[in-house]
Parts: structure tokens; C-alpha cells; sequence
């Protein structure tokens, strides 16, 4: 698609979220957001964007929305994201997910919405035997029914380009932190060791701390989607950096931010999550032209900043 797009972001008041509403605005697109506000803030996104606070499980209530809005495409962050709440109730993951992500793109559908760019994952996709960093072409072996969600929503998108005309990009994220997440959640091991660190409370590993993630500044992520909304057609690709940190690795370099020890407790690891993951971006930049251009220190000294001016 070319020119200024009317888009409507889901989740558009969230940590990712917002940060990609800033993205389009700064392009010149006019965007309206959608969000339930259980994990967004309405103060995330600036005034001049419309918040139609609304949950996607409300078929009719989303349906009018769009039809209201009009928009040119659809960027789909909303989602249950915890990997942990999935484990332990699959059947709200799936209907948080699944089912809510299917009345968006039924209402999309009826709406002559022209494209959806959807937020998968990479971390959750792959599996444990994964090479890394792992190209979008390996087999998808989700651990967890987080990731088997993501995985299907994919498979229903293909469905919609191909029967509907869409066109549709699938983003798999890698582990995204910085400004705006939430230290309060099982996700986010960032934005939760960021908050321990600055009250002087103890960092909680599960497992040994050895276990690696791919982890991607926030505003690296805004620009991949908006390199997608107006470049990608039926495409799939990785958004991370292409290296690994495992997480005592993570709380090391915290402490050099911070300036002072950090103390650490073991817990015994959380089923369904992998041990190793780590994402090639090279189809992203390849088809996109985007890279991730934020190296791991300045962007946790960055969102370090972000959580102590909340204090």
C-alpha cells in the first residue's frame, strides 16, 4: 500500500502498542486505536488519537467499530501474552486469542479493510531443537498454548489473504522490552528487573538463569511494524537482533546501569517455556529494509531512565 493509510491499532494504548501508534503518526498516517485498557493506559497514546476502549470478544460491539472507522488496515497487537497463563488456563489463552482475533478479522473482512499486520511470536514458535539464530523457514514446534495460538492465527490470516484478497505480514517478535511494559506481569522480564533493581527488591530467576532470549528494543519493533504496513505483502518474517542474553547476563548489565548490586533468588523453571532462543532478521531486512538499530546496553539504560522517572 502507498500514501497516508487511516489505521487502527488493537492494543494501541499497550507497551508495544503505543510505541508503534507513535511510529505511524510520525509517517503521517492517521491512526485510531483499540484497547480493553486491562494492560494498556490511556495516558500511553497522545490525546489526538481516538481510544475506542472496547474488548475483540464483543463480536457486534468490534464489528460497528470498524464499520465506524473505516480503516485502510489493521495492525493486531491485543493479546493475552503471558506464557505462564496460557500453561495453566489454555482455554481463556485461546479465546483471548484464537477466538477475539477471529472477530477482528471477520469485522475486517466486512469492513474492506485492505491489510493486517499481525503481531506473532518468534520465541514461542520455534522450539528447544531450533538452530540459532532460527530463519522463518524452520518447523514451528510451540511449547506452550501461547505460542500454538500465535501459530494458528497465522494459519487463519493465510485463510483471509486467500479467500478475501487481504493482504496480511505476520511479525514474530523476538522478547521486546523498553519504555511502557509493565513490571507488574509474569511477562517481561525487563521492565520486572528494571523495577526490582531501582526499589533495592530481589530479582526472581526461574531455573538456573542460563536459559537465552533475543531481546529487542521496543521502538526497533515500532518501526518493523510500520516498515510492514507499508512495504510487506503475504509475508512472515523474524523482529529481533539476532543474539542471544541469558538472563544472568540481563541482570549483570542491569547492575551497571543501575550503579549497585542486584540481588537474586532461584526458582525452579516455568513449564512450557524453551531454553534458547535468538531470531534471524535477515528476511526482514531483505523484504523490509529494517534492522534492529538499538544495541542491548543503550537500550536498557534507556528504559532504566523510563522507570526511574515514574519513582
Amino acid at each position: 500500500m502507498v500514501g497516508n493509510m487511516r489505521v487502527l491499532v488493537t492494543g494501541g494504548a499497550g507497551f508495544i502498542g503505543s510505541h508503534v501508534v507513535e511510529s505511524l503518526l510520525a509517517r503521517k498516517h492517521e491512526v485510531v486505536t483499540l484497547d480493553n485498557l486491562s494492560a494498556g493506559r490511556a495516558n500511553n497514546i497522545p490525546p489526538s488519537v481516538t481510544l475506542i476502549r472496547m474488548d475483540l470478544g464483543h463480536r457486534a460491539e468490534v464489528h460497528q467499530a470498524l464499520l465506524e472507522t473505516k480503516p485502510d488496515a489493521v495492525i493486531h497487537l491485543a493479546a493475552q501474552k503471558s506464557v505462564a497463563t496460557s500453561v495453566s488456563d489454555p482455554i481463556f489463552d485461546a479465546q483471548e486469542n484464537i477466538l477475539a482475533s477471529l472477530n477482528l478479522f471477520e469485522a475486517a473482512k466486512n469492513a474492506g479493510v485492505h491489510k493486517l499486520v499481525f503481531a506473532s511470536t518468534g520465541g514461542a514458535l520455534y522450539g528447544d531443537d531450533a538452530p540459532l539464530p532460527t530463519p522463518e523457514e524452520h518447523e514451528t514446534l510451540p511449547e506452550s498454548p501461547y505460542g500454538v495460538a500465535k501459530l494458528a492465527i497465522e494459519h487463519y490470516l493465510r485463510f483471509y489473504r486467500k479467500n478475501h484478497g487481504m493482504q496480511v505480514v505476520s511479525m514474530r517478535m523476538a522478547n521486546v522490552y523498553g519504555p511502557r511494559q509493565d513490571p507488574r506481569g509474569e511477562a517481561g522480564v525487563v521492565a520486572i528487573f528494571c523495577s526490582k533493581a531501582l526499589k533495592g527488591e530481589t530479582a526472581h530467576i526461574y531455573g538456573d538463569g542460563l536459559q537465552t532470549r533475543d531481546y529487542t528494543f521496543v521502538k526497533d519493533v515500532a518501526e518493523a511494524f510500520a516498515d510492514a504496513l507499508e512495504q510487506g505483502d503475504s509475508m512472515t518474517v523474524n523482529i529481533g537482533t539476532g543474539r542471544e542474553t541469558s538472563v544472568l547476563d540481563l541482570v549483570d548489565a542491569l547492575e551497571l546501569i543501575v550503579g549497585q548490586a542486584i540481588s537474586r533468588e532461584h526458582h525452579e523453571g516455568r513449564i512450557g517455556e524453551i531454553r534458547r532462543s535468538c531470531l534471524c532478521a535477515d528476511l526482514a531486512q531483505e523484504k523490509l529494509g529494517w534492522t534492529a538499530n538499538t544495541g542491548l546496553h543503550s537500550g536498557l539504560a534507556e528504559t532504566v531512565r523510563f522507570f526511574r522517572d515514574q519513582k
